[in-house]
């Protein structure tokens, strides 16, 4: 063979390669924004619907989207099954209450970077890596310029915001056992139909109190679809196309996402000192996780 020829099955086979990458990029690209452009929906619904409301309209539609996907046999549960499966239906139903809530007084950019503190904590928990002390100290710093005293701070948005980084990740610890305990969707697709079920007489007072308009209802209703269905589908077939560890990494800008989402649809304006903030708890997160897949890699290339 040529050298021009094997250059060019070299560029070809690249390019092979490349493409399942690169349409991965864009799926997890579409899945943050989407997720973030719901959320933002969801709080011009905020003054009709209130929290409790869009949040109700929201887990319905995650309910119907994840039962079709996972189709789960409910009445094959065993108790050992139910128990994180129901577990995991009450942090669904708080994560999303609260990060809306927080959201509603703090604005969709510091709410979203402070839940984010959730998976980063279950990160940083079981590490003993200097690389992870240093991180979870910049992460902290980054905590305190962006929930710093002022006569203006909302300490019951934080708190908010705070429970829901709490809910995310008892979320992510709930989600591998029950992925170990029920196979494919089907201990998702429970928890989510049993959240749904829970805000039924909930989410129907409110309806009935606050006379929803058709445009609180379809913002309700967008919210649910860009926030729960679209980003569940497309997560579903980035992960088929990027490795983990590099999903985990990107995942990483969804404050980012917010930030600048919530400055565009609603004119939530963050300052200098926020915005670097959240560059730090970002790169942190970032850091910490592509350090550690590649960590677990090279150990795991030693034993062999």
């Amino acid at each position: 063979m040529t050298l021009e020829a094997r250059a060019e099955t070299t560029s070809a086979a690249a390019a092979q390669g490349s493409s399942p990458r690169w349409s991965g990029v864009a799926l997890m690209v579409g899945s943050g924004l989407s997720n973030q452009v719901g959320a933002s929906i969801a709080a011009l619904a905020f003054p009709v619907l209130g929290p409790v409301g869009v949040v109700a309209v929201r887990q319905w539609v995650a309910a119907v989207v994840l039962l079709s996907a996972g189709r789960p046999n409910l009445r094959s549960f065993t108790v050992a099954q139910w128990r994180p499966v129901l577990g995991l239906a009450a942090v669904f139903a708080t994560m999303n209450l609260t990060l809306y809530a927080a959201i509603d007084r703090i604005g969709l950019g510091l709410a979203v970077t402070l839940e984010f503190l959730g998976p980063l904590a279950v990160a940083l928990a079981s590490s003993r890596r200097r690389i992870d002390l240093a991180c979870a100290l910049a992460a902290a710093v980054g905590v305190v310029v962006l929930t710093r005293p002022r006569p203006s701070t909302d300490y019951l948005g934080i708190g908010l915001a705070l429970i829901a980084a709490v809910c995310w990740g008892c979320y992510i610890l709930l989600n591998r056992t029950v992925g170990e305990r029920l196979p494919g969707l089907q201990g998702s697709a429970a928890a989510a139909a049993v959240s749904g079920l829970l805000y039924l007489p909930l989410g129907a007072a409110v309806l009935w109190l606050h006379q929803p308009t058709v445009g609180a209802l379809l913002c309700a209703l967008a919210a649910g679809v860009l926030s729960s269905a679209v980003p569940f589908l497309a997560d579903l077939l980035a992960l088929r196309r990027v490795p983990a560890r590099f999903f985990g990494i990107f995942m990483s800008v969804n404050p980012v996402f917010a930030a600048l989402i919530g400055m565009l649809v609603l004119d939530q304006h963050l300052g200098a000192a926020s915005w670097l903030a959240i560059t730090v708890i970002v790169t942190a997160n970032a850091v910490s996780v592509g350090t550690a897949a590649s960590h677990s890699k090279k150990k795991t290339n030693l034993l062999r």
